[in-house]
């Protein structure tokens, strides 16, 4: 069956400039070699939907029309990859602004909160380039679609595992509803925070459920997790929360 727009996919795949070098994969042992090993990160395959932006634009188009199972390479341009280079984000600046000004070409530097790179210095002013080191870049993927999912549990869990790097998630549906127990300390996450709201829509836009009902259970027992990332600020949460489609 050809994979159309809307289907839950699992893919695995390794991201490469032109050059050959590796920027991203999902396998771990290939990471590791690569130097490019994220302990935080996920790896053995992502679950997404096609044509939901999960994935760049040109290899999300790629992924249409091709079956699981299917292994291939596409080469993608830098608009339908990270963007082309953008002059906004081009700087010059006096010296005097950065911490270290031993600065050269190629050096790495933090100014007001915002990263970037040191691509010119004239006398006391340096040029610094706040573009995503991808922009601009023609990259390749080589990828396979190891499976289309079909079970609704299955693609739930493979959502909510891209949204917050936790595979398996305990997930029960019935009627249209799907419960999803919480791991306490992800209350706390602020990238939770932020997406499940989104991970909601998905559910109810491409699986087609009419309800998600959010639920954190406490015992006695149980402890005050730490915040998952500094900035988070811990916020009270319902035994249950219950998130509907907007109509």
């Amino acid at each position: 069956m050809a994979i159309q727009k809307g289907d839950f996919i699992k893919l695995n795949y390794t991201g490469k400039f032109e050059d050959g070098r590796i920027f991203d994969t999902t396998d771990e042992e290939l990471a590791k070699k690569e130097d490019i090993f994220n302990p935080h990160g996920l790896y053995g395959g992502d679950v997404v939907i096609v044509g939901a932006g999960h994935t760049i634009e040109g290899l999300d188009e790629d992924l249409e029309g091709k079956e699981a199972g299917y292994s291939g390479t596409v080469s993608i341009p830098p608009e339908k990859a990270f963007g082309p280079i953008n002059s906004k984000f081009i700087e010059t600046v006096s010296i005097t602004k950065l911490q270290d000004r031993n600065v050269h070409p190629g050096m790495p530097v933090e100014l007001e909160g915002r990263r970037g790179v040191v691509s010119r210095v004239i006398g006391r002013r340096v040029t610094i380039d706040f573009n995503s080191p991808l922009a601009g870049k023609t990259v390749t993927y080589e990828y396979t679609i190891e499976k289309l999912l079909e079970v609704d549990v299955e693609k739930v869990q493979g959502l909510l595992a891209l949204y917050t790097g936790i595979r398996d998630m305990e997930v029960e549906i019935a009627d249209g509803v799907a419960k999803i127990n919480v791991p306490t300390g992800l209350t706390f996450n602020q990238r939770w925070l932020m997406a499940k709201n989104r991970v909601a829509s998905e559910i109810f836009k491409y699986a087609g459920l009419k309800e998600v009902q959010l639920i954190e259970k406490l015992t006695a027992e149980s402890e005050a997790p730490a915040p998952a990332e500094p900035e988070a600020e811990a916020e009270p949460a319902a035994e249950e929360e219950s998130s509907e489609p907007q109509e």
